[in-house]
């Protein structure tokens, strides 16, 4: 793999993080914390681990994280020396990166707080080898943020896959640009089509390449991952985005025969949402080691939820125009991928988001408490807030 990555470095090189840092402040740095780790107190000093880091993510999260000590681990030689290229621009001092597979982390001879591994485990000899070795040095209360490939909304890269398999294909420069062209000539309602449409993947050569002339590629349903997981000494912890995997949210809230997705196991929900859906392309998820005592699950039935504090999403907007009757506004997150994925507010919703500040409790935020519980437990399971669920019991 590591002549391919040599050969098509991914993600496309860049040569400035100025605006990345810009983006980063200490409200979003929280927001991302509390998504890993609800009952946890913040803390800006964490170790974290990118594994298959390619040529800017760890640089990338070395600009988030000034504090936090950042190690970045890939088989391309290339890739990482783009990475190291951009630490010398940027005079960044707390990035380390290292020539080596994702299956040999444990020749680190640390544990980390934090591991990233998005895009990267499909992609090698024995995914539940490279898996196994993530958990052996994560930390006993670590988070693992994993992105793997989904197969339904992929269906269309690999038919094309088997057709350039088919060809003789090769990833050359020539084989690409070729490629390139073919794509061209496609027909209209190829389901291949909606990607290279909307997906920033299809807009450079090496993520063509990545995408459809990789030599090991493959890809989990809901099912399949969770089993993943398993096997790996992991537990679930969250989707990162997880509003499109709930049956309450969206358009099939509203079908006559919703309420009998309660009589599923939440798994099976998942999974039954992974269908309904029917073009998710990737699972990106939060898990734990198994052993793990990190508090996953958020009860907003309880008065202790009353303690919670709700910090606002970072990709969360508020549109004002065009709404539907009786809404004073429409909240959208901006990472969703899935047009009915909008959550009308009325007046008084409307000021209890406004509210919210990331310091604040439910509760100092006032309004009725039942209905106040309900609505930040919707605007949780939306995917405009996180929980910082520290105050309990405080």
């Amino acid at each position: 793999m590591s002549t391919f990555y040599d050969a098509h470095p991914y993600p496309p090189p860049v040569d400035d993080l100025v605006a990345h840092r810009r983006e980063w402040n200490d409200e979003r740095r929280r927001a991302e914390f509390h998504l890993l780790w609800p009952g946890e107190s913040y803390r800006d000093d964490r170790t974290i681990l990118i594994a298959g880091c390619g040529t800017v993510q760890a640089a990338r999260y070395a600009v988030r994280w000034p504090n936090a000590t950042i190690v970045g681990i890939d088989v391309s030689a290339r890739s990482l020396e783009f990475g190291r290229q951009l630490a010398r621009k940027h005079a960044i001092e707390n990035l380390e990166l290292h020539e080596l597979p994702v299956e040999r982390a444990s020749e680190l001879e640390r544990a980390f707080d934090q591991i990233v591994c998005t895009g990267v485990l499909h992609h090698v000899a024995d995914p539940q080898a490279g898996l196994a070795a993530l958990r052996e040095v994560m930390a006993p209360e670590g988070a693992l943020h994993i992105m793997v490939y989904a197969p339904y909304g992929r269906s269309g890269i690999y038919m094309l896959q088997d057709f350039f398999r088919r060809l003789g294909w090769g990833d050359g420069n020539d084989d690409v640009a070729a490629l390139a062209a073919t794509l061209k000539a496609l027909p209209a309602d190829h389901p291949i089509v909606p990607l290279l449409r909307h997906s920033p993947d299809f807009s450079s050569t090496a993520g063509l390449a990545d995408a459809l002339l990789h030599p090991q590629d493959r890809a989990y349903t809901v099912a399949q991952f969770f089993e993943f997981l398993q096997l790996g000494g992991l537990r679930f912890g969250r989707w990162v985005r997880q509003a499109p995997y709930l049956p309450a949210c969206g358009a099939l809230a509203s079908t006559p025969r919703a309420d009998r997705l309660e009589g599923l196991s939440v798994h099976e929900r998942y999974a039954a949402m992974e269908l309904f859906r029917g073009t998710m392309v990737r699972h990106s998820a939060i898990a734990h080691r198994s052993d793990s005592r990190v508090q996953s699950y958020l009860d907003f039935e309880t008065d202790e939820s009353m303690a919670y504090v709700p910090v606002r999403a970072p990709e969360t907007v508020v549109v004002r125009e065009g709404l539907p009757a009786g809404a004073t506004a429409v909240l959208i997150n901006r990472r969703h991928a899935y047009t009915d994925l909008y959550l009308p507010i009325d007046g008084e919703e409307d000021r209890l988001f406004a509210a919210v500040d990331g310091r604040r409790s439910i509760g100092s935020i006032g309004g009725n408490a039942a209905a106040t519980r309900a609505f930040f437990q919707r605007l949780w399971e939306w995917d405009h807030v996180v929980i910082d669920t520290t105050k309990v019991g405080r």
